[in-house]
């Protein structure tokens, strides 16, 4: 059974910022103190490229296992992706409110953080740390 590549790393938050430029790395430490305000979790480099807050076992039908974060985010050179441990369509959110973005199932794209409301934002990542008990 293959491994998930994606896993918490040591690497330290300042290292992780410092790949980018000032705009960037204000964007970060702006979702950074918001993400960890409703999670309770420090911030932890998962991977190469994703910054997650706290940390669950997940179990599929298949019998995979595996951990994964709560709500991250990730710098990418198209848009911001939020990444949120949840199905996005089956929450009840006014998506108007939160501002410019597109939406996956489990991750939410802006281009600039200046696009939406970070209030939305933050009762977004609320809902979804409601719903942990019931996702694992």
């Amino acid at each position: 059974m293959a491994t998930n590549k994606t896993v918490p790393t040591a690497t330290p938050i300042v290292a992780y910022l410092a790949r980018f430029p000032p705009p960037k790395q204000k964007e970060a430490q702006t979702l950074i103190d918001l993400m960890q305000t409703y999670t309770a979790s420090p911030p932890v480099v998962w991977g190469t490229s994703i910054v997650g807050f706290g940390q669950y076992r997940y179990l599929y039908a298949s019998a995979r296992t595996g951990d994964w974060f709560y709500c991250g985010f990730a710098l990418r050179k198209q848009a911001i992706s939020l990444y949120l441990s949840c199905d996005l369509k089956a929450l009840s959110f006014d998506w108007k409110k939160l501002g410019l973005h597109d939406k996956g199932v489990g991750c939410v794209y802006v281009k600039k953080l200046e696009h939406i409301d970070l209030k939305a934002l933050g009762e977004l990542i609320a809902i979804v740390m409601q719903d942990l008990p019931k996702q694992g």
